[in-house]
């Protein structure tokens, strides 16, 4: 039997956060209150019915670590995805450019969620999330995934060798910016990516976190903020 399956990105709206964080910041490693953060991240647990032990939280390192969760718990360190198979556990992701990547195979009952950004997606943190969520039963040709909010290619703008280095790893990320210099576009790479690995099911939320106002955006203002992108089983 399938399973529902629901996935939420949060913006900056409705929170208690003061600035430069306001206001619904939901990252807890930015410098902001902590108290307010915390009443942020109540305020997400309660919106999604799923209350203060159904999200699990990272602490992101741009790495290329998945752990693979089973339960209500404490932030898992040092790590950049996780996978569950346990129904109503939100995996979370914390962004401000990156790209938040929620996966799920609702026929096997495996979900993944991963933080992308350049060094995690050039060294294969997508990939490694969807070898775990196989490892736990799930299969390529099942796996749906949507890449959340992120800085478009037009907007990020990186220098020449930068951009030719990870082109190079994640071919297909390499583009122009609005400017007409060397950019990289992760989503366009990590769309490829997945096709190679067989999932076809790819959905992209278009907003870019650099142009839309209404999403924290590290390239445009540090310190911010961070978004958080949400998936779950019922």
């Amino acid at each position: 039997m399938s399973r529902r399956v629901r996935r939420v990105t949060t913006t900056r709206r409705g929170g208690a956060s003061r600035p430069p964080f306001d206001a619904f910041n939901l990252g807890d490693h930015v410098g902001d209150d902590p108290a307010a953060v915390a009443q942020n991240r109540r305020r997400l647990a309660a919106a999604t019915g799923l209350g203060a032990d159904g999200v699990r939280w990272m602490n992101q390192v741009h790495s290329d670590r998945v752990v693979e969760v089973d339960g209500p718990g404490p932030t898992v360190d040092a790590a950049d995805a996780m996978v569950t198979t346990t129904p109503r556990l939100a995996l979370a992701v914390v962004t401000a450019d990156c790209v938040p990547v929620l996966l799920s195979d609702a026929r096997a009952g495996v979900i993944g969620a991963a933080h992308a950004g350049r060094v995690g997606a050039q060294n294969g943190i997508v990939v490694r999330t969807v070898e775990a969520m196989v490892r736990r039963g799930a299969h390529a040709e099942d796996i749906s995934v949507l890449l959340g909010p992120a800085v478009s290619g037009r907007n990020y703008e990186v220098p020449e060798a930068m951009a030719a280095e990870v082109e190079a790893a994640l071919p297909g990320s390499r583009t122009v910016t609005a400017r007409g210099t060397a950019g990289l576009d992760l989503r366009a790479g990590i769309v490829g990516q997945l096709r190679e690995l067989g999932i076809s099911a790819v959905d992209v939320d278009p907003r870019c976190t650099f142009a839309d106002r209404d999403l924290y955006s590290h390239r445009r203002g540090a310190p911010t903020g961070r978004l958080a992108s949400l998936v779950w089983m019922e």
